[in-house]
């Protein structure tokens, strides 16, 4: 029977840092975790939930040692990006001029694939996330996901990317306009966060974003992606 919890050996390797570090930052209140019987326990969604609250701000450095920690069942090849998003997940432009329609069309977008079982579910709980806190990232890009994961409604885990013809406001850093937008929809948290940590990696790609911009249509997009991801290795 699994855990719900991490031991603080195991935070740390998920972090890559000395355990020194982590547990002057839990000490101080940055990671939420608690004593039991004189040893540090980690909730395992709690820790979740504040990674996802943290992922913008962790360097590539970072970034690689969470995406490598992640071990998953669900993304067969090195890259969680080349094995979930498919061409017809990506829709340039995406007809949306709004924060809901957005979401309406994303999951929709995540929908050609067959692998959406529950579509309302999933939109009403990608839409309480966005209620909760923003998934914006800077340089115009969000990163919509349900809060928790959702096996029944969803077959298999996938990323679906849209991007709209100008910046619309969706809660992001600064108030600035959002235009790319990577749905992730994952049944469980270590596919979930391997997938955000892979993302974050690609965000701070330099040309990256500029590239995904220029893509003329769904075809290009799709491949600016799946080359980035390739150029970003291990």
């Amino acid at each position: 029977m699994s855990r719900d919890y991490y031991t603080i050996e195991e935070l740390t390797r998920q972090l890559g840092k000395e355990r020194r570090v982590v547990e002057k930052q839990v000490s101080r209140g940055h990671i939420p975790g608690r004593r039991v019987a004189g040893e540090w326990r980690f909730n395992k969604t709690e820790i979740t939930n504040w990674l996802e609250q943290e992922i913008p701000q962790f360097n590539q450095a970072d970034l690689a040692v969470l995406e490598r920690s992640q071990h998953s069942t669900e993304v067969a090849s090195h890259s969680p990006v080349s094995s979930l998003l498919h061409p017809d997940l990506v829709a340039v432009p995406l007809d949306a001029g709004t924060k809901p329609s957005v979401l309406k069309q994303l999951v929709e977008t995540a929908g050609r694939t067959w692998q959406v079982f529950d579509s309302s579910a999933i939109l009403q709980a990608v839409r309480q996330r966005e209620d909760f806190c923003s998934t914006g990232f800077d340089g115009g890009i969000a990163v919509p996901h349900p809060q928790s994961r959702m096996p029944d409604a969803l077959g298999e885990p996938l990323i679906a990317f849209g991007r709209t013809v100008s910046g619309i406001p969706f809660g992001g850093p600064g108030r600035q306009l959002t235009d790319m937008f990577f749905l992730v929809l994952s049944r469980d948290s270590n596919t979930h966060l391997k997938i955000l940590a892979r993302l974050g990696r690609l965000f701070q790609t330099p040309g990256f974003l500029d590239d995904l911009r220029a893509a003329e249509n769904s075809v290009d997009a799709y491949h600016v992606i799946i080359e980035a991801d390739a150029a970003l290795g291990e």
